[in-house]
């Protein structure tokens, strides 16, 4: 009878799988698609915020600095390269206002996806102009797809006016 409990814990209350199940139930429980969704677009949106409010004197007014960036600094590492950007002035104001425009649509969670792919196709220029700088562009890019792929989440403009078109939702 004892060795027969004994056989029997694999199956009984404290058996490893149970445990593993249990774990996995309360992560699962903590971790909610929808947060890491949203965690996922702060944390993408962060960075280009960051960088592209540096590029600002004003209203539509491009500091010094940026355009001097692009003109002087930043190059292009292609096939044959190094090569300066073309029309820096306009490349600065692109750059500086995808970087404030598409982090804000992220947060907020409206055109979520074009948002995400917008900083996607940001992150492969960042790349070009700063090759060293790949594995946080990896990163970038990763999280960037992650939202094209799953979306937004419920937690979002997005998710609120989809809702609102289909009232049997």
């Amino acid at each position: 009878m004892i060795t027969d409990q004994h056989m029997s814990t694999d199956s009984g209350p404290l058996s490893p799988g149970l445990l593993v199940e249990r774990a996995n139930h309360l992560v699962q429980m903590i971790v909610v698609p929808s947060l890491v969704q949203l965690v996922l677009r702060i944390a993408l949106a962060v960075p280009f915020w960051r960088s592209g409010i540096l590029k600002w004197d004003g209203f539509l007014r491009l500091n010094d600095t940026a355009v001097t960036l692009f003109s002087d600094e930043f190059m292009l590492h292609l096939p044959g390269g190094p090569y300066h950007f073309p029309a820096p002035t306009v490349m600065a104001f692109l750059s500086g206002s995808g970087e404030i425009m598409f982090p804000v649509l992220l947060v907020l969670g409206l055109g979520t996806r074009f948002a995400a792919l917008g900083l996607l196709f940001m992150t492969l220029i960042v790349e070009l102009t700063v090759p060293d700088g790949w594995p946080i562009h990896l990163t970038w890019a990763a999280m960037a797809l992650g939202i094209m792929a799953y979306g937004p989440g419920h937690i979002s403009l997005d998710h609120l006016i989809c809702r609102a078109r289909s009232p049997e939702r």
